[in-house]
């Protein structure tokens, strides 16, 4: 087991080093919808790449997921071939999202041998999930 601090490290190491690999200018929280973010995870059990929808008026979220489930079938096809959909995904924190990701299970983030595989994985899907979002962004919009 790490300690609080000695984890600290470790995902600041990780986080440092795939920036330093992957240094592309990433979307996340500039898509140009408000309501809508990209977002990098990677944990004890699992990597993730997600498209989160965070407005807290559950309208306004329902709204952009059934936009995104009219568009799954296209998403699965072209893009990301695993993409999962949770209408009602709960934060850590309490606070409720709506939320479009693709999971890697069974890697850890304390694992450094499983960095060069999550690095791959993350930067690949974060690419397909940005190329997807750019395509459909003006339907997400409308």
């Amino acid at each position: 087991m790490f300690s609080h601090e000695e984890s600290k490290k470790i995902r600041q190491e990780f986080w440092t080093s795939f920036g330093k690999e992957f240094s592309l200018k990433w979307l996340l929280y500039n898509t140009k919808i408000k309501e809508i973010q990209l977002k990098f995870c990677f944990t004890r059990k699992f990597a993730m790449v997600s498209l989160d929808i965070i407005d807290q008026d559950e309208f306004i979220r329902s709204y952009y997921f059934e936009k995104l489930e009219s568009l799954k079938t296209v998403l699965n096809e072209s893009y990301l071939p695993n993409i999962q959909y949770e209408k009602e995904y709960e934060l850590p924190e309490g606070k409720m999202i709506s939320r479009i990701f693709v999971e890697k299970e069974g890697v850890n983030i304390h694992r450094q041998k499983d960095w060069p595989e999550v690095k791959e994985f993350l930067a690949e899907n974060m690419l397909k999930m940005e190329e997807f979002l750019e395509d459909f962004e003006d339907f997400l919009k409308n």
